[in-house]
């Protein structure tokens, strides 16, 4: 009787990375025929992009600067700006199956990289423009730094871990979780113990390469750190444990439920040296997180880096287990097929009457419709006090010869557009466009007058929209 000849391991591996190319063409080939508008955020970090800076006003630099380089490749059409992001999280899958296979062999490896292809968040991921995908490929490389300068002394690779961790730290300030996961590892893990040397290499090159944003920070009234420690918001310090709750069942959505089951069962595998590693470099993500959620809430993705490490061990512990792993593969790779054929019905797709990706349509019929109002009434500036529609502003009538400002504020600036684009003084009339209400003039100053009204049918805002004829002395009196 022939016996069975043993899986091959590094064919494993090799699917693992087949699978990695085969999502992301299907992402990338689907892409021209999305048909959302972009969302509030893709509008503002393409914006950016038009102004580049070492800083923003919610979020460092690096998301400006890669839409500003795809768009420079291409044009500023939606595909060029989506696209760094599915090639992004392929780069993260890749980089993760190398981890792994580093500290498992090639089929875990394998498993890993197309696992992580396969997230449900990476699915959402690939098709919104988010901080978390630049942040992720930056911590994935900072893990695989990390794993070989635990093995030997390397200044290449302690290069390699502080430009991961300063670049990190440009896409999003939670990479300032690594060091402080990497500090509690090293503390329980010998694998994760790098020479002081090589440490203070990584530290200075990180400085290094985010101190022009600390400078930015500095001249910029703290924008960015003032809007994160916003977001936080632990003023009040309440207990909210729906809120933990909530956050904790969102991991499950982001991993999927299968994969983020295996990795909680792998925590019981601590006596192994690379699960107290893989532990180290994820649970203190989600603790840190969990807190938030129970003081002010916290959106499921604050954790994402802790899915990095924890995939890892959730592909050694699925390794075992064929029929759990086929099934997590299964519920996970369903919705990253669905996912992007759902944008192509994004602006018909109806449930009951109602647009089922409601929030992602609708935003540019708006934008269209200010450009109407602004050539009847023979006006060449537009003005808002609303994020959301100077975001599509900017963007959908990018070539219309329009002038778009924000409406002028005192004290600290609400956005970016206040920030950075206030309406300045000056003659004449501008139109002002809000969701119903009029102008909030300053002491003094003359109030508009009505001359559009209107509710969009469906779309991100079924709501009353209202256009306002204005004079600039509504805001500046004594100009």
């Amino acid at each position: 009787m022939p016996t069975r000849r043993p899986a091959d391991p590094t064919r494993a591996f090799a699917l693992g990375l087949i699978a990695i190319a085969a999502i992301t063409l299907w992402r990338v080939a689907l892409l021209p025929f999305d048909r959302a508008d972009l969302f509030v955020d893709d509008a503002q970090y393409w914006f950016w992009g038009q102004e580049l800076a070492w800083g923003y006003y919610s979020k460092p630099p690096l998301i400006a600067w890669i839409i500003r380089a795809s768009t420079t490749i291409g044009s500023d059409a939606p595909f060029w700006i989506r696209l760094p992001f599915p090639l992004m999280h392929a780069a993260t899958a890749v980089t993760l199956a190398f981890v792994a296979r580093r500290l498992f062999g090639p089929r875990v490896g394998g498993i890993a990289g197309a696992g992580f292809a396969t997230l449900p968040a990476v699915a959402l991921g690939s098709l919104l423009l988010s901080t978390d995908t630049p942040l992720l490929l930056a911590f994935a490389v900072a893990l695989r730094a990390q794993i070989a300068l635990g093995e030997r002394r390397s200044l290449g690779w302690a290069i390699a871990l502080g430009a991961a961790v300063g670049i990190g730290l440009l896409a999003k300030y939670a990479m300032i979780y690594f060091p402080i996961a990497a500090a509690i590892a090293a503390l329980v893990a010998p694998r994760a113990r790098i020479a002081l040397r090589d440490a203070g290499v990584a530290a200075l090159v990180a400085l290094l390469i985010v101190a022009p944003n600390i400078a930015w920070n500095m001249s910029n009234q703290l924008a960015t750190l003032h809007h994160t420690a916003d977001n936080a918001d632990w003023r009040d310090g309440g207990l909210d444990l729906a809120g933990l709750a909530a956050f904790l069942g969102g991991q499950f959505g982001v991993a999927g439920p299968v994969f983020f089951t295996a990795y909680l069962a792998g925590l019981a595998r601590l006596r192994d040296e690379r699960t107290r590693y893989l532990a180290a470099m994820s649970l203190p993500i989600l603790a840190l997180v969990s807190v938030q959620a129970t003081i002010s809430g916290a959106n499921a993705n604050w954790a994402a880096t802790a899915h990095l490490a924890a995939l890892v061990l959730a592909a050694a512990v699925l390794e075992t287990r064929p029929r759990w792993l086929a099934t997590g593969f299964a519920l996970n790779v369903a919705v990253c097929l669905a996912l992007p054929l759902a944008t192509l019905v994004a602006d018909s797709w109806k449930v009951d009457g109602t647009l089922v990706l409601h929030r992602y349509v609708g935003q540019a019929a708006v934008s269209r419709q200010v450009h109407a109002v602004a050539q009847a009434q023979g006006l060449g500036v537009v003005v808002s006090d609303n994020r959301a529609i100077l975001a599509d502003l900017f963007y959908t009538l990018r070539d219309s010869g329009l002038a778009i400002y924000a409406e002028p504020v005192d004290g600290f600036p609400p956005h970016h557009y206040a920030q950075k684009h206030p309406l300045p003084p000056g003659p004449g009339e501008v139109l002002y466009v809000s969701r119903g209400e009029p102008p909030a003039c300053r002491p003094g100053g003359t109030p508009g007058v009505e001359v559009a009204h209107w509710r969009p049918t469906q779309g991100y805002a079924t709501i009353d929209f209202a256009a306002f004829r204005v004079p600039r002395n509504c805001w500046f009196p004594d100009g």
